[in-house]
């Protein structure tokens, strides 16, 4: 275990400076970046440039996707396009392709539905230049030094076509640069070797397993081929070779693994900047409900997301949105293989903010998949995420992983069954999870199989726990607090029990008879955390003062009266009413009315 010494400021950039110039934490450095993320002060508009009646499309009855897309073309930067209440019908995809604010009469008033979902697998609304935005190959160039993690600015060996305003990638190639590295023993059978760097370990095999990576499509499913350790920035200014960001690099790139700098180029692929979607509900999408796809500074708010194929909140290419006090809930195909996720980060996505919404009813409830660098899922309530036909697996719930690559995120006063990083498609790095309520149970289905409060799979490097709390008060009987996986509560072909845990590190699902990842455990940090089973709040070091936030310098206004902090490992009191939860066990006016739902 890492010795950590000293206390974190309260201001996130505090934080940054104690970590990353030398002083001490209770983030280690490796995993301490800079979270200020989001639009920081989504825009009030009131100035309205036009209105558009559901009654003119009969209620639902008539395609209201022309419609609807001409009074954004015709809206000025900065105004709202009104919707009213009632039923919009949109079967073919509405674009907004600049910074205005697309707002209804508020989720269950204004209801935007899609209901061709067989004939066209198509988003109802994306938010970007066009539908498939992607960055230009031909413009990438080589850094000439490495890209250290907190500076602002990289040299690179020709700066021509960068300028200010620009959003661009930066990455490095951690598949040509991988070597195979060996994997732990596994029980009656010789143990394959697997790809990796210092790094990034990804899901190919030496002999090739059933299940690895499919070479070489999968080397660019969610990031430039070979490229998943990335994030996109924005240019604040160029001078010479060197340019400079409006935000701290997060994770050091370097030249030793050739990392580049690449620019989107085009009207179809520049970023679409302060866009806002408000206040519906959306429902049917075939290819997701909601797409952010080269997008800055934009944001969704108020929303109800259900009834979906692909991920109900699709977000590409992103840099600094929100997604906020909104509802996002129950798939349409609650299967593996990304129709039935709730939300999705990917190609790069960095700087979002998820914070005070209830997502849940999906196979997976977010995933980020080479992507998520400075992020922040705050405050949210996730539960109910299942396997429509294995309904006891209890799936990763709260998380930043599920693609190779993605990093540096911080999950800050959320509720949630766990906490787990996979290893399906190769597992996340460098991220902190602070002061949530994990309760090792769903509340819907039945808890059977990998059951756990906190995990970490295969792969998932430099995670630090921090005053969490773990378990529920009176629900442990039959718990063990840490299965080690090395045969003690196996059996002849696992060395992996199927106790209820509140610990299960380094664990690779599709290899039971495998022990765990040395490295997830050496790297792994666990300060200040209770749990319910041993009633005690552990440390890897000396007790120390936890700070209230790691992102936040105040209580947020969506607490209210309630107490904040809402988790308190160290207090009597260990949690107290988080406003997400509490909107959902009530009838929740603001995101979803008139819906009443009974929490036991």
């Amino acid at each position: 275990m890492r010795l950590v010494i000293g206390m974190v400021a309260l201001s996130a950039c505090s934080a940054m400076a104690a970590g990353l110039q030398g002083g001490s934490g209770l983030v280690p450095p490796e995993s301490l970046t800079t979270w200020a993320p989001g639009v920081r002060g989504i825009p009030v508009r009131t100035t309205v440039c036009a209105t558009v009646n559901a009654a003119t499309y009969g209620h639902g009855r008539d395609e209201a996707s022309a419609g609807i897309q001409a009074a954004i073309n015709g809206c000025p930067e900065g105004r709202v396009v009104q919707l009213s209440a009632g039923t919009f019908t949109v079967n073919n995809y509405v674009r907004i392709g600049k910074g205005i604010t697309l707002r209804g009469a508020g989720p269950r008033v204004t209801i935007v539905q899609k209901t061709n979902q067989t004939a066209e697998q198509e988003q109802i609304f994306i938010v970007g230049p066009s539908r498939w935005p992607h960055i230009d190959e031909t413009s990438a160039v080589n850094l000439t030094a490495d890209a250290l993690q907190g500076a602002r600015s990289v040299t690179v060996a020709d700066a021509a076509g960068f300028a200010p305003g620009q959003f661009v990638k930066l990455d490095e190639d951690d598949y040509t640069t991988a070597t195979w590295m060996d994997l732990p023993s596994r029980l009656s059978e010789a143990s394959p070797q697997i790809l990796a760097t210092d790094r990034i370990v990804w899901p190919i095999h030496n002999p090739r397993q059933s299940g690895d990576l499919p070479l070489p499509g999968g080397l660019s499913w969610h990031s430039r081929a070979g490229r998943p350790l990335a994030e996109i920035k924005e240019v604040t200014a160029v001078n010479g070779n060197t340019i400079t960001f409006s935000t701290p690099v997060h994770i050091t790139y370097t030249t030793a693994k050739l990392a580049q700098l690449v620019r989107y180029t085009g009207a179809a692929n520049a970023h679409v900047r302060d866009a806002g979607v408000e206040d519906m509900t959306l429902t049917g999408g075939s290819d997701g409900n909601l797409s952010f796809s080269s997008a800055a500074y934009s944001w969704a708010k108020n929303i109800e997301c259900t009834q979906y194929g692909n991920p109900c909140v699709d977000i590409r290419h992103g840099f600094r949105l929100e997604i906020r006090d909104s509802y996002i809930h129950d798939t349409i195909h609650p299967y593996p293989g990304g129709g039935g996720y709730a939300l999705s980060l990917q190609q790069g996505t960095s700087e979002l903010l998820i914070e005070n919404n209830i997502i849940m009813g999906a196979n997976k409830l977010i995933v980020a998949r080479s992507a998520g660098a400075g992020s922040v899922v705050g405050y949210n309530y996730l539960d109910n995420a299942f396997i429509g036909n294995y309904p006891g697996w209890m799936e990763v719930g709260l998380n930043g992983s599920h693609m190779v690559g993605s990093h540096h995120m911080l999950f800050e006063g959320n509720l949630s069954f766990n906490y787990d990083s996979d290893d399906t498609w190769g597992g996340a790095l460098a991220m902190t999870v602070f002061r949530n309520h994990l309760t090792g149970r769903r509340r819907d289905y039945p808890n059977q199989s990998n059951v756990r409060a906190a995990g970490l799979m295969f792969g998932s490097w430099w995670h630090t726990f921090a005053g969490n709390v773990l378990g529920e008060p009176g629900r442990m009987d039959g718990w063990i607090y840490e299965d080690p996986g090395d045969g003690t509560y196996g059996h002849s072909t696992s060395k992996w029990g199927q106790r209820f845990t509140v610990w299960k590190l380094g664990y690779a699902p599709g290899a039971w008879h495998q022990g765990p990842d040395p490295k997830v455990r050496s790297t792994v940090v666990r300060e200040g955390n209770f749990d319910y089973l041993t009633n005690t709040v552990k440390w890897d070091s000396e007790p120390q003062a936890l700070p209230a936030s790691l992102y936040l310098t105040e209580k947020p206004a969506f607490f209210g009266d309630l107490p904040w902090p809402w988790v308190d490992p160290t207090a009597t009191t260990k949690v107290r009413t988080l406003p997400a939860r509490a909107r959902f066990e009530r009838a929740m006016p603001s995101a979803v009315t008139g819906l009443r739902v009974h929490v036991p």
